[in-house]
């Protein structure tokens, strides 16, 4: 009997050693087999303390910043790529390229506009990946997403190297206490210069104020278009698993200083919205737990407190989200159940009415905006004809709900109760939310961009915010760029030759009022050749007086109805023409540019006279110039402090702003 069961034992011994032999090992970017999914499962349901705080370590939490067109997209496309996201190459192609810009905007620009979050798994530990915006009018959005990361891969151009949105980003997450992990992108092109770059991104970090740590920083070369990565320039790898082990050796794991759930510390980062779920917040877990269902509060410093529980509970996997019944410090999460959840907000414990709750963590600052505009019901002669949504209570409900996750804008009620004043962090910044209402169905009617003017409290003078712009353009054009400059009040700060090209860079000091409409006047001087960043640097005094900008005036509808063919062809010989014939037109509306100094009122509705004369050149005719076509953005830069812009869902029409037509220009009635 004894020697049947010890038989019994070695053969079921076998059985279990023959099983784990063939059950397929996992990979190591996180493909695990049915049976290491149920032994997750199984230790999901009775957490403990230990496991909370080990799971830490099995979590990186990194931010990509970088300036636009530095490539941080494609490279994040290309850790996507080789992180097992997709099921094979046909879910490939079909995602396209920059997964991550998933808005059409976004595509169309070719920039990034909001900031995602998504999570791979890379030999068992969890990478949660935070791409962010590289444009400088949408850094609230960087200054959002870093309190949810504990490092930042700073993604550098290897020819251009540091540039000004590159120290705006930097900054701020060495402020955080941040180690950043140097990323020399597109070391494929022909002009790469690493090492230059390398010792700039140096310099960079020394003139921050980095700590030793921080400068000590790990460097990874990088071609995200390629999909190849490697710690040398010239020893690339096939795939990205350098800069995937760089990340879990270099980036810290979240710190937690409790685990159990009482301390439970979440600040919202992040809003989204789903049509059965609603609203739902997006927070790193700082410390404690948190589990579906779960009774829990949010609190403000400046707002009463709101109680409530836990709807869902979901935790972000690749490119979706997974719902999970309980998370632990360290994770990034996102949950329902609070239609009133605001960005800034902390999420505490309210188990036994909140009496062991932690305090609540210190609100998201971002910097304030720089430039607004004013955004009202569109009162043209041609209103309503397109548009769903005409009413002034449309577009303030519309207003405000882009504040729940646009930390950067403020939206102000005006004397006016069907116009607003919108604020943000530059032209760009706004023309996008514009462009989105105008995608949505609305019609607006849209002021003149301003800057905003700020009291010294020590001094009690007025102060103007300056940007710092540089312009990189052929050495043949650099006399133009600088003339521009100095129209606009900019002071000189730098000039100089680019190493290893024939293109010229000028630093200026520029006041954001002399950045309004500049780009464009810098694109047609440099025939279209001209790179233009810029970043806002500080307020200082308010010049005096006006700053010029454009110089040439604008040609006006004399009367109102449809323009004809024979009414443009005599109008254009004043200017360049915007509209085609047939086109409706009203008194006031701006058709073209005039090519002088100053306005001018062109009858283009008139039509040719009949008669039953014949003349010798009766079948000759001068033929019409094709109109400039004006997007949203330069319709915004054109506009002079006398003139608005009428927005519909097809057309952009300027016109004269009606409340001003009975001032002259010394401000004083006719």
């Amino acid at each position: 009997m004894m020697k049947s069961i010890t038989v019994q034992v070695l053969l079921a011994s076998w059985l279990v050693c023959v099983s784990q032999a063939f059950t397929p090992a996992a990979s190591v970017f996180g493909v695990r087999s049915a049976s290491t999914k149920c032994r997750s499962a199984v230790a999901e349901e009775a957490p403990t303390d230990s496991t909370a705080s080990s799971a830490t370590g099995g979590i990186r939490n990194i931010a990509v910043i970088a300036h636009v067109d530095h490539g941080k997209t494609t490279l994040v496309d290309a850790l996507i790529r080789q992180s097992g996201v997709f099921r094979d190459e046909q879910q490939q192609k079909e995602a396209g390229d920059c997964v991550m810009d998933s808005e059409d905007q976004e595509r169309e620009r070719g920039i990034t506009i909001l900031a995602k979050n998504l999570a791979v798994v890379y030999k068992g530990v969890k990478v949660n990946i935070l791409d962010t915006p590289g444009h400088a009018d949408f850094g609230g959005e960087v200054e959002r997403v870093l309190n949810m990361a504990d490092g930042v891969l700073l993604v550098v151009d290897s020819v251009e190297g540091p540039k000004p949105q590159t120290r705006f980003v930097l900054d701020k997450a060495l402020q955080k206490g941040m180690k950043a992990m140097v990323v020399v992108n597109k070391v494929d092109r022909p002009a790469a210069r690493v090492d230059y770059v390398v010792d700039k991104v140096f310099d960079l970090f020394c003139e921050l104020g980095a700590t030793d740590e921080q400068t000590d920083f790990r460097v990874v070369y990088a071609s995200g278009l390629l999909g190849k990565s490697g710690h040398e320039p010239d020893a690339l790898e096939d795939d990205m698993s350098p800069m995937f082990d760089a990340i879990l050796e270099y980036i810290d794991p979240p710190k937690v200083e409790k685990t159990e759930p009482a301390a439970l510390q979440a600040l919202v980062s992040n809003i989204d919205f789903d049509p059965f779920k609603g609203k739902m917040g997006i927070a790193r877990l700082s410390n404690g737990s948190i589990r579906a269902g779960q009774a829990v509060a949010l609190v403000h410093p400046d707002k009463p407190k709101r109680t409530g529980r836990i709807g869902n509970l979901f935790v972000f996997d690749n490119l979706g989200k997974t719902e999970v019944q309980e998370a632990h410090a360290g994770e990034i999460v996102m949950f329902a159940g609070f239609p009133a959840v605001e960005i800034g907000d902390t999420l505490v414990t309210n188990e036994n009415g909140g009496a062991d709750c932690a305090e609540h963590l210190p609100p998201i600052a971002v910097e304030q905006p720089t430039v607004r505009m004013t955004i009202g019901v569109n009162k043209s002669p041609l209103a309503g004809r397109e548009g769903k949504f005409l009413t002034s209570r449309m577009i303030r409900d519309r207003l405000f709900k882009e504040l729940d996750r646009n930390v950067a804008l403020q939206v102000a009620e005006t004397d006016s109760a069907d116009r607003y004043e919108v604020s943000g962090r530059g032209q760009l910044h706004l023309t996008v939310l514009i462009e989105t209402m105008r995608r949505e169905g609305f019609e607006l009617e849209v002021g003149p961009p301003s800057v905003i003017f700020l009291e010294n409290e020590e001094t009690g003078k007025m102060e103007e915010p300056w940007e710092a712009v540089e312009v990189r353009v052929p050495e043949e054009y650099m006399g133009s760029v600088v003339d521009l400059l100095n129209q606009r009040k900019g002071e000189l700060q730098d000039m100089g030759l680019e190493e290893g090209s024939d293109m010229s860079i000028v630093k200026y000091m520029v006041p954001t009022r002399g950045m309004l409409g500049l780009r464009s006047s810098l694109l047609s001087a440099t025939r279209g050749t001209a790179i233009i960043d810029s970043v806002f640097d500080s307020y200082r005094a308010k010049i005096a007086g006006a700053i010029q900008a454009r110089d040439k005036g604008s040609l006006l509808a004399f009367a109102d109805g449809p323009c004809t063919s024979f009414g443009i062809e005599g109008a254009q010989e004043r200017g360049r023409m915007f509209i085609e014939p047939g086109e409706d037109v009203y008194k006031g509306r701006i058709v073209g540019i005039h090519q002088r100094p100053g306005d001018l009122e062109v009858n283009v509705c008139k039509t040719k006279a009949l008669t039953n004369m014949r003349s010798a050149n009766k079948g000759i005719t001068i033929g019409i110039v094709a109109p400039v076509v004006m997007s949203l953005d330069s319709c915004v830069e054109y506009l002079a402090a006398d003139e608005i812009l009428e927005v519909t869902p097809s057309l952009f029409r300027m016109a004269k702003n009606p409340d001003m037509q009975n001032l002259n220009k010394k401000g004083q009635k006719k």
